[in-house]
């Protein structure tokens, strides 16, 4: 029951993450500067993380948030969603989804080269296939190969350099307050894009509700997947992370009529093969 209880959470939690993005897109859409999207984004999601801070009765300031390594965090934080965020922008949301992907496989490199995980040649395999299935997306050197796609491949840096990062975060620190200042981060980054942007536009009612719903919907699920990850097995739950592709390509088709070529989704099966089978073999190493 717990397994089943915890793939539940993670599949809300993935819905819960690609409709964020696909309200993000619409905002950027309607013309409003990806940096103006960033503060406001980043200060809702601070506020919120805060709350819920307070309601476990915890501090929202912690001396261990200037530690380097906590600074390190925050600086992949700021490059995963800026960069993301305008690869919703500008790119299709189905493309930037799969590209988004193969976090966990550079996750699992970059442990492996930072922290000196053991990773076998099998996975090590697996690694370099999910990276293949990133180029047959990106296609470079080809017709349908497009310079704004490498704004999601940015992204997926930034995120992966943030998940490490948050490996080596003080364990004093919860995960409501690394929230706290993931989605604080965001608004002096926003701030600093905006002025290069050239100023924000006026934030009507269509705006605003969809900027707070991605917010609130946003940090639900990112609830929703803590939840996950602490009650099911990790084998388990984990690949069902995995279903917010599935979602990304509903939501891509419905909303934005988005019909995804053959390499694009020939690319995005072999990344979520070759993640799932990254997964069970790191949990299957850790049980020898």
């Amino acid at each position: 029951m717990d397994n089943l209880r915890g793939s539940l959470f993670m599949v809300a939690a993935m819905l819960g993450f690609a409709i964020e993005d696909m309200l993000l897109k619409r905002v950027a859409g309607s013309g409003m500067p990806v940096g103006q999207i960033l503060i406001i984004f980043g200060a809702g999601g601070m506020l919120l993380f805060m709350a819920l801070t307070r309601a476990q009765g915890q501090r929202i300031w912690h001396p261990a948030v200037v530690q380097p390594r906590m600074l390190l965090k925050a600086a992949f934080e700021v490059m995963g969603r800026l960069f993301y965020t305008l690869a919703l922008a500008f790119t299709a949301l189905s493309s930037a989804s799969a590209i988004l992907q193969a976090t966990p496989l550079v996750v699992v490199a970059g442990a492996a080269l930072i922290f000196g995980e053991k990773v076998g040649w099998r996975r090590w395999s697996a690694i370099l296939i999910g990276l293949l299935g990133v180029l047959v997306i990106l296609r470079p050197g080809l017709e349908g190969f497009t310079m704004a796609s490498l704004l999601a491949v940015a992204g997926l840096i930034g995120f992966a350099g943030r998940d490490l990062a948050t490996r080596a975060a003080p364990k004093v620190l919860s995960n409501f307050q690394l929230g706290i200042y993931g989605f604080a981060a965001m608004v002096p980054t926003g701030a600093g894009l905006l002025l290069w942007q050239g100023g924000a536009v006026a934030v009507d009612m269509a705006r605003g509700g969809q900027l707070a719903a991605a917010t609130v919907i946003g940090v639900a699920a990112y609830w929703a997947l803590t939840v996950a990850m602490r009650t099911g097995e990790v084998s388990v739950v984990t690949p069902f992370r995995y279903t917010r592709l599935v979602f990304a390509l509903i939501l891509g088709a419905v909303v934005f009529a988005e019909r995804p070529d053959a390499m694009t989704l020939l690319g995005s099966a072999i990344v979520v093969a070759a993640g799932i089978y990254t997964l069970l073999r790191s949990r299957r190493a850790a049980r020898l």
